[in-house]
């Protein structure tokens, strides 16, 4: 099973009052795994960049001249994703912010139907619990130290081990890996025929019989097994 974890950052919280994607981040992982190919993309939006903003991811507008528009990117991310599945931290506002911008382009927007949100995974698993980004990673205990400010493609990467964590753990991973590879294994392997053996005999020998009922004997007459006959 094919998914892409995914993560933006912004101008802001509303792209219908102006704000724009910045950034793209994406780890694919199969059966919940990482599989080692990632999509990452700063993208110039074309418009300054808010003190509160540039606070979180520190991408000033200066620095996000030096790349390509969404227009000019958005191909190469379409590509990557293909019909895989999104799953991403608060998915509505990313999936908002990717679909405002995909309509800009005149690109078909993604269903919201396609998204799979950790955050109300998180919110089920554990209700009343601090379910932010940081405050999993704590719970799973997954080193979340170089995550001095937010950035795409490392929140990408450490959700990915959250979203593992939060389906069932490395483990369902692990069982998971093993069944593909049983199910890839060539036709031409022979399976031995198991060969059926008869039960062994249980049952007690005379002498056996003899020294427990000596045994029994000396536990008096009270014995219930002794009692219950008489």
């Amino acid at each position: 099973m094919r998914e892409i974890v995914f993560d933006t950052e912004t101008t802001g919280f509303d792209p219908f009052s102006g704000d724009r994607l910045v950034e793209i981040g994406c780890v694919e992982v199969e059966n919940y795994l990482p599989t080692g190919r990632s999509y990452h993309q700063h993208v110039n939006p074309e418009r300054d960049m808010p003190e509160g903003a540039f606070r979180i991811h520190g991408l000033s507008a200066e620095f996000l001249k030096g790349f390509p528009t969404f227009s000019e990117i958005y191909t190469g991310f379409i590509d990557f994703v293909g019909d895989a599945k999104l799953v991403a931290h608060n998915a509505s506002f990313d999936m908002k912010f990717i679909n405002w911008e995909l309509s800009q382009v005149g690109h078909k927007e993604f269903p919201i139907g396609r998204a799979v949100d950790t955050l109300d995974i998180a919110r089920r698993k554990f209700p009343g619990s601090p379910n932010t980004l940081d405050a999993l990673c704590k719970r799973f205990s997954i080193d979340n130290s170089s995550r001095v400010k937010h950035g795409a493609l490392l929140d990408a990467e450490l959700l990915a081990e959250v979203y593992l964590e939060l389906m069932g753990g490395r483990q369902r991973g692990f069982a998971l890996d093993e069944q593909n590879k049983t199910a890839a294994m060539p036709h031409n392997i022979k399976v031995r025929d198991q060969v059926f053996r008869e039960m062994r005999p249980h049952e007690p020998t005379e002498e056996e019989v003899a020294r427990h009922m000596a045994f029994v004997d000396t536990l008096g007459t009270e014995a219930l097994w002794v009692r219950d006959k008489k």
